[in-house]
């Protein structure tokens, strides 16, 4: 039962979703910002009980990058709805991920196997998505940011994702072939 702290972590990670957003919606700032830290620390926290006590798990494994992406996605059509971002870049955010994810199954199905890794160019274009985030909330609540900034980071993200979305195209489409041909 223990190893299953780490997923029960995640999921409640993925249930404070719901109200991070009505608080973003709301104007709530400063609550949200609590409940964003603390839902990176949830992160941080169910990561490092997985691998400390090796408390591994399947579900863990999927359940931890999907919990990162509707927090993501999440925030994102938040700040596009409040027209804190563009909307093209979400799209561009969405698309990839929906990529990703259309991906995933069709690789499945045609190798019968997947094996998930992270790139290296998708940590860091994570990376860069939280970042925009936290930075357009801190923008919009407490400190407003140069435009030029915003922007940089926006078109940071943007390039980051089509280079991302690019990459797990080729490798599996790469992976796939050689799969055929042996």
């Amino acid at each position: 039962m223990r190893e299953q702290i780490p997923n029960i972590i995640t999921v409640i990670r993925i249930l404070s979703i719901l109200p991070i957003c009505w608080l973003l919606w709301k104007e709530s700032y400063a609550l949200a910002l609590a409940l964003l830290v603390l839902a990176g620390l949830s992160d941080a926290l169910d990561g490092f009980l997985a691998r400390r006590y090796g408390w591994l798990t399947r579900l863990g494994a999927m359940l931890d990058p999907v919990a990162d992406k509707l927090f993501v996605m999440a925030v994102f059509i938040v700040f596009g709805l409040k027209g804190h971002l563009p909307w093209w870049l979400i799209a561009l955010v969405i698309g990839r991920d929906a990529l990703i994810v259309l991906g995933a199954i069709i690789y499945r199905l045609v190798t019968g196997r997947l094996d998930m890794r992270p790139l290296m160019i998708s940590k860091l274009n994570t990376g860069l998505q939280i970042f925009l985030l936290a930075t357009t909330l801190l923008h919009v609540a407490l400190y407003p940011l140069p435009g030029w900034f915003n922007l940089g980071l926006q078109w940071g993200v943007a390039v980051t994702t089509v280079l991302s979305g690019a990459a797990y195209v080729l490798l599996w489409s790469r992976y796939a072939w050689r799969k055929g041909e042996s």
